[in-house]
C-alpha cells in the first residue's frame, strides 16, 4: 500500500517527523519495559533536565524542554506520585513550585545513565549513521531502517556488542 505521507513529501513533513518520533518513543518504551522501568519514555527528558540543571520551578523546567507548561505540570504530578520527584513551594514565592529529583529519582536517573541511555543513544546513532543527501531521502532511510530493525532491537544489539 502507498505510504501517503512519504508520497506527499514536504507537504506532510511535520506529520512524517511526528510519525518517526512516535516510533522512536514506542521502541524506546519497549527497551524500558524489558528493564521493568515504570515510567514512560516521554518522561525521561524531564528527569534528564532535573539531573543536568538541578531543582527548577515548573515554568523553567518547561522552558528547558521547550514544551508547554500544562504538560510538564501533569508529568511532574505523575512523577511525584511515583516518588521520583519532589515538589516544594519556592522560598521567595509560595506560588512557584520547585521540582527536584527525589532519592528514588536520582537512583533511576543514575541507572538510566549507566544502563539505558547509552544503548538508546547508540541505537539512534546507528540508525542515523551515514545519512546524507536531501532531507526527504534521509527521512525515508530512517523509516526504512526502523522498519527493518526497530530501535529496541538496535539498542539490544548495541548492548550486546558493548559487552
Amino acid at each position: 500500500m502507498e505510504d501517503v505521507l512519504r508520497s506527499l513529501g514536504f507537504l506532510c513533513l511535520g506529520s512524517r517527523m511526528k510519525r518517526i518520533g512516535e516510533q522512536l518513543q514506542a521502541d524506546t518504551q519497549r527497551v524500558l519495559d524489558r528493564l521493568d522501568v515504570r515510567i514512560q519514555s516521554s518522561q525521561y527528558p524531564l528527569l534528564a533536565a532535573l539531573d543536568r540543571l538541578g531543582p527548577l520551578p515548573v515554568g523553567e523546567l518547561a522552558q528547558s524542554l521547550d514544551v508547554a507548561q500544562p504538560g510538564v505540570t501533569r508529568s511532574v504530578a505523575l512523577l511525584a506520585e511515583l516518588g521520583l520527584v519532589e515538589v516544594r513551594p519556592s522560598d521567595d514565592d509560595q506560588r512557584r513550585r520547585i521540582v527536584s529529583l527525589s532519592r528514588n529519582g536520582r537512583r533511576l536517573v543514575d541507572q538510566a545513565k549507566r544502563d539505558v541511555w547509552p544503548s538508546i543513544e547508540n541505537a539512534v546513532a546507528d540508525l542515523c549513521a551515514d545519512l546524507s543527501g536531501p532531507l526527504l531521502g534521509q527521512l525515508a532511510a530512517i523509516e526504512d531502517r526502523l522498519a527493518a530493525t526497530p530501535l529496541d532491537r538496535r539498542a539490544e544489539n548495541a548492548k550486546v556488542a558493548a559487552s
